[in-house]
C-alpha cells in the first residue's frame, strides 16, 4: 500500500511496502527532458543525467559512486525521457541509507568538472553513434519526429552532435538550478520500507530550500512545423525496421484505456492480430508489436516491426489492412476479454518488482499529481467495450492520418509515399 508525504520544502515522498521482498528501490524523478529544451540546448537533459555520476561532495568521482553501490551488490542507473529524468538505486533493504546518501550527493552536490565534461562528450557521442547503428531504436525517434515535426516533443532526447560538442559547465549549472527544485521532484521508494523511516531519511539527505522550476514547459503545437507522412533513412541493413502509426492520445484522455486495449488486441503479444497476420500467416516480419507513447498533451499509436528487406511495402500494406479491419468490424467479446486480461496480468506481474513500482508511483505523482492503484487501473480496463474499441479505431486509424518511418537500403521515398 502506498503512502505519500509532502515535506515543508515541497518535496514529495512516496513509499510502497511490498511484502515478500528484502530489496528496496530508491528513485528520484524530475520533470526535465527535451520538452523543456530549446534548440540550442537540445540534449542537455540527457547530458546532465550523465554528469551527475561524475563526482560530487562525498562520492568524489565515478569510481567512488560505482564502488559504493557495487560494494553492497546493488544496481544503479538513470534515464532521460522527453518529460522526465530518473535516478535509481536498488539494494538490500539494510543498505537503504546508503542508496539515499549516494543519490542525494549526486543530485545536490555534483561538481560538473570541466575535465569530466570533456571526457563525457566522447561517451555521449558514442551513445549517439550506437543508436544510429541500432535501427530498431532509431526508427522510433524518426517516427515521432515525422509526426510532431521540428519542435521539442519531436526531438530525440540524446540531442544533436553540435549541441553535445558545445555545452559548457555554466549551461549545466543553469539548467540544473532551473528544474532540479523540490517542487519539481519526487522521491519514491518501494520494497521493504517503512514510510515514516523513509520520510525521516529523505529530510536528512535532501535538505533543499523550497523552490519551483523557472524553465518553461514547451507544449506541443500542432501544425507548428512541417511533418512528414514518410520518413526514410537510407542505410545498408539486412532487415528493414519500420514504424507505422498515427497521432495518439494524451495519457489523461478519457479514451486512454480504450486505446490500450485496442493496442493489446492488435499487437500486444504473440497471439495478437499483427503477429498472426504479418508474421505467422505471411512470414513478413521477425518482430512486430503495437504500442503507445503517452505524453502530457498528446501521444502516438504505432506498430513497429523488423521486416523482410525485399518486401517492406507488402509488410506496410499488411499492417494497414489490420488497422482497417479493427476499425470496420467490432471485435468479438472473447478477443476483447483476452486483450483486457493480458493488460491486467502484465500489470500485476510488474508490481512484484520494486523498481517498477517506485517508477510507476513517481511518474504518476510527478506528471499528474496523483497515484493510480491496481484496482483503479483494472476497473478502467474492465469498463472498455467492443463498441469503444471500434469507435476509437475509426477515429484514430484513418488512412490520411498514417505516418511511416523506415530505415533500410532504399533511396526512393516516393515509392513508400504511394502507399498512402
Amino acid at each position: 500500500m502506498h503512502r505519500k508525504t509532502t515535506l515543508a520544502n515541497g518535496l514529495r515522498v512516496i513509499t510502497d511496502s511490498i511484502k515478500g521482498t528484502e530489496a528496496v528501490t530508491a528513485l528520484v524523478l524530475v520533470k526535465a527532458g527535451s520538452r523543456w529544451e530549446h534548440k540550442e540546448i537540445n540534449g542537455i537533459s540527457h547530458f546532465l543525467e550523465h554528469m551527475f555520476f561524475k563526482g560530487a561532495k562525498k562520492y568524489k568521482d565515478a569510481k567512488a559512486v560505482s564502488e559504493a553501490i557495487d560494494g553492497v551488490g546493488g544496481d544503479f542507473n538513470a534515464f532521460t525521457s522527453k518529460e522526465y529524468a530518473g535516478y535509481f538505486i536498488k539494494v538490500a533493504s539494510k543498505h537503504m541509507k546508503l542508496a539515499l546518501d549516494v543519490i542525494s550527493d549526486m543530485l545536490l552536490h555534483a561538481r560538473f568538472d570541466q575535465e569530466e565534461i570533456e571526457k563525457e562528450r566522447g561517451v555521449i557521442m558514442e551513445e549517439f553513434n550506437m543508436y544510429q547503428d541500432t535501427p530498431m531504436y532509431q526508427v522510433a525517434w524518426n517516427f515521432e519526429r515525422a509526426i510532431f515535426g521540428n519542435q521539442p516533443i519531436g526531438w530525440d532526447e540524446v540531442g544533436t552532435k553540435d549541441v553535445i560538442r558545445a555545452l559548457q559547465r555554466d549551461d549545466f549549472v543553469t539548467y540544473k538550478e532551473s528544474l532540479y527544485t523540490p517542487g519539481n521532484m519526487v522521491v519514491s521508494l518501494a520494497g521493504a520500507v517503512e514510510h515514516d523511516d523513509v520520510v525521516e531519511m529523505v529530510q536528512k539527505y535532501f535538505p533543499l530550500e523550497k523552490g519551483e522550476p523557472t524553465r518553461e514547459f514547451l507544449a506541443f503545437e500542432p501544425g507548428l512545423n512541417s511533418v512528414e507522412r514518410v520518413s526514410l533513412q537510407s542505410k545498408k541493413t539486412e532487415q528493414t525496421h519500420l514504424v507505422c502509426g498515427v497521432p495518439g492520445l494524451a495519457e489523461e484522455h478519457e479514451d486512454h484505456y480504450v486505446l490500450k486495449v485496442l493496442s493489446s488486441i492488435l499487437g500486444g503479444n504473440m497471439s495478437s492480430r499483427m503477429f498472426m497476420a504479418v508474421r505467422e500467416a505471411k512470414g513478413l516480419a521477425y518482430y512486430i508489436s503495437c504500442g503507445m507513447e503517452d505524453y502530457l498533451d498528446t501521444g502516438v499509436f504505432y506498430t513497429r516491426a523488423g521486416v523482410d528487406v525485399n518486401r517492406p511495402k507488402e509488410a506496410v500494406k499488411a499492417i494497414m489492412e489490420e488497422y482497417e479491419k479493427i476499425a470496420a468490424e467490432q471485435v468479438p467479446e472473447s478477443e476483447l476479454k483476452k486483450g483486457k486480461e493480458f493488460l491486467k496480468g502484465k500489470l500485476t506481474l510488474s508490481l512484484e518488482d520494486s523498481e517498477h513500482v517506485a517508477q510507476m508511483h513517481a511518474r504518476n505523482e510527478l506528471l499528474y499529481d496523483k497515484i493510480k492503484t491496481l484496482a483503479e487501473v483494472s476497473k478502467a480496463i474492465d469498463a472498455v467495450t467492443a463498441q469503444d474499441v471500434k469507435r476509437v479505431a475509426q477515429t484514430l486509424l484513418k488512412p490520411d492520418a498514417l505516418h511511416l518511418a523506415l530505415i533500410g537500403p532504399y533511396e526512393n521515398k516516393a515509392e513508400f509515399e504511394e502507399l498512402f
